[in-house]
């Protein structure tokens, strides 16, 4: 195959949704997402006929795909997986290689990675099970506020007098909100509390692991404009959030296909 015709995937299968990333030599030529909805191999199948639609490309012209995430696994046509820190590491290094401490809030887990200019990873630390440390617990307040989880952080920001949360536990966060909205307390403070209770416990886990900037928040929690505020109050520092926060671990196994190619490992 000519080398402009090949194509690189990176696969993305999450617990609660997932991406995808096209790639050629030289350019990003689509990307897609979509929720995950349990059936990871039917999902992994439309996030690439969706590429492939796209990009404009013929699934003979894929050299090699990588998956990562929860459902990795599942993905029947990568040629690879890889962990998601990896993946991490190298599509953050790849949009903002000044970047050294990348903090990932995902749906299940929130992940710590300290990493260097070209990806290489240092060290890292997941947040324990409880959905409080994670993403989960902004679906799970959404549905008790009855509102859609991408409103959450613009009606956040008009919040007036945050109430504080005493539980980092998302059961009890959950018994808290329903009790403080039969007191009559407004969403938007409400939500600002969940906010700063989520910053405080991801700023406690990366103290763990040693702080360096520069900072990046990534992952889908990193589209809620309310918790990156919240988080850059918390902790005092500055962060950078790119344009598609939830597509970074997609597009690092993307670029770690083409990587493979490069090495001869790809089709021919």
């Amino acid at each position: 195959m000519k080398e402009e015709r090949r194509i690189y995937l990176g696969i993305d299968i999450g617990s609660y949704s997932s991406k995808g990333v096209c790639l050629n030599h030289h350019d990003s030529l689509a990307s897609f997402d979509c929720l995950s909805r349990g059936d990871f191999k039917a999902t992994a199948e439309k996030i690439k006929e969706e590429l492939l639609l796209r990009s404009e490309r013929r699934e003979s012209e894929i050299s090699w795909t990588v998956a990562t995430g929860f459902g990795a696994q599942l993905v029947p046509y990568a040629k690879e997986i890889k962990t998601d820190i990896l993946c991490l590491a190298k599509g953050v290094a790849s949009i903002f290689p000044f970047v050294r401490t990348v903090v990932d809030i995902g749906d299940l887990y929130t992940k710590i990675v300290r990493i260097d200019g070209r990806g290489g990873i240092h060290n890292f630390l997941l947040s324990g099970k409880c959905a409080g440390g994670s993403g989960r617990i902004l679906l799970v307040m959404a549905k008790v506020l009855q509102i859609q989880v991408e409103e959450i952080g613009e009606l956040s920001l008009r919040s007036k007098k945050r109430v504080d949360f005493h539980t980092g536990c998302a059961v009890f966060s959950e018994s808290e909100a329903i009790s403080r909205i039969a007191e009559g307390e407004k969403k938007e403070d409400l939500l600002a509390g969940l906010h700063r209770a989520l910053a405080a416990q991801i700023y406690s886990l990366m103290e763990r692991v040693g702080i360096e900037k520069e900072i990046a928040l990534v992952g889908g929690g990193a589209r809620d404009v309310g918790l990156v505020q919240a988080f850059q109050e918390v902790s005092g520092y500055e962060v950078v959030v790119p344009p598609q926060p939830h597509m970074v671990a997609a597009l690092g196994a993307a670029l770690l296909a083409r990587e493979n190619d490069s090495r001869g490992q790809g089709s021919k």
